[in-house]
């Protein structure tokens, strides 16, 4: 009898993921900081940035309870306004004005340049990413949502 042939195993299937190109993405985090001479933050929202991908997004979440502990006068409805328009802006909706109908980068520049008392952009972080939109995701549940409890 002849000797068989070393069968060789079929490649793994990489993740979808894995299969997108990983390419440069920025963010920043959105920080509301209801009490400027106390100086608490509370992150409310992140805004991920892709050139290479064509992507431009935020999400946003003014939680109530979590912001009334550091300001139990402030005016969450006001900053919710403030957060829905902030993601209007990345979607490039033109409703949301001039800034709006800029280009992407341009947007995320005006986005997280200091231009808030009340809502700060933390610096300008970089990474490696194959779904901008995956990202983001991550990346709010990981900086934003409250804590699993």
């Amino acid at each position: 009898m002849g000797e068989r042939e070393p069968r060789t195993p079929a490649p793994a299937t990489p993740a979808p993921a894995a299969r997108e190109p990983r390419e440069v993405f920025q963010y920043a985090i959105l920080r509301a900081v209801p009490s400027l001479p106390r100086g608490e933050a509370l992150n409310v929202g992140v805004v991920v940035h892709s050139r290479r991908h064509r992507f431009l997004g935020a999400r946003t979440q003014a939680d109530a309870a979590r912001l009334h502990a550091l300001d139990p006068a402030l005016d969450v409805d006001a900053l919710a306004r403030h957060l829905r328009a902030v993601e209007r802006i990345a979607a490039g909706d033109e409703s949301a004005g001039a800034v709006a109908r800029m280009d992407r980068s341009d947007r995320f520049g005006w986005l997280t340049a200091p231009s808030s008392a009340l809502v700060q952009p933390s610096p300008v972080h970089t990474g490696l990413c194959g779904d901008p939109q995956q990202t983001l995701d991550r990346l709010f549940a990981a900086l934003v949502a409250p804590p699993a409890g």
